[in-house]
């Protein structure tokens, strides 16, 4: 309980010597509200529109937390499927570097002509940002084995898929929870990559919306709830790969 206190005291100091930051520099550089509006504007944009913001926060990370589980499963199926078929990792692994070298601003208006304005298309462009990350780090985390371990499988002619269960999987899990851990940062910007192409709701709809109408304090609010969406997903991930790997220490 201890590290947990102590985690969010630091995140807590963190933001309150942001928003002092923030202030300073409105103050000092006298900026205008509707280019770098003050906390305080901020704060009274959030309070006044609350309901609104939460509403349109929920859509955000509803899409969010399933593009996330969408893409984790899918990451870990694959890099299991990959390392029981080497051969097959020859040839799926090209494709799946190309989808990262294609820039995700550009495909997802693609993925919005094709699915629409819905949820398919926000949750397709959450699992193209955090899929390669799971993939490749738990795809590297059941290839690096003890080579004590490995002897010992090949000594007992172990099947192919018994040393996973036994020796590949456990080994793998450090590389898995690391790979959750970053994937989780960028899930959310995913969703808002997504929305941004064209949706029917969400924070990003909101930051679109009120950057047509010259609205900063609520492009702003919208910003911060982004923010908390972003260190939630964290510390849940974060307590989730504690558990799921508890010898491993988690920062």
């Amino acid at each position: 309980m201890k590290p947990v206190l102590a985690s969010a005291a630091k995140t807590v100091l963190g933001l309150g010597v942001t928003v002092a930051l923030w202030a300073m520099i409105v103050t000092v550089f006298d900026t205008p509200h509707y280019i770098l509006p003050g906390p305080e504007r901020v704060f009274a944009a959030f309070a006044k529109n609350a309901p609104f913001l939460m509403h349109h926060a929920g859509i955000t990370a509803f899409e969010t937390v399933l593009g996330f589980v969408v893409g984790a499963a899918a990451g870990a199926l694959l890099s299991v499927f990959l390392w029981l078929f080497p051969l097959a990792a020859r040839f799926a692994m090209p494709p799946i570097l190309v989808t990262q070298a294609l820039p995700v601003f550009a495909i997802a208006p693609i993925l919005v002509l094709w699915l629409g304005f819905g949820l398919e298309s926000k949750i397709v462009v959450v699992v193209l940002v955090i899929f390669f990350t799971v993939t490749s780090t738990f795809f590297d985390g059941l290839q690096r084995l003890d080579p004590g371990l490995g002897d010992l499988a090949r000594l007992y002619r172990l099947p192919r898929l018994r040393e996973l269960w036994l020796f590949r999987l456990p080994s793998g899990l450090p590389a898995f929870a690391s790979g959750l851990r970053v994937a989780a940062v960028f899930a959310p910007m995913g969703a808002i990559i997504g929305e941004w192409a064209g949706a029917k709701g969400g924070l990003a709809f909101i930051m679109l919306q009120s950057s047509n109408r010259m609205q900063a304090d609520m492009m702003f609010a919208a910003l911060i709830l982004l923010a908390a969406m972003v260190l939630i997903m964290r510390f849940i991930v974060n307590r989730f790969t504690q558990f799921l790997v508890p010898w491993q220490p988690v920062t």
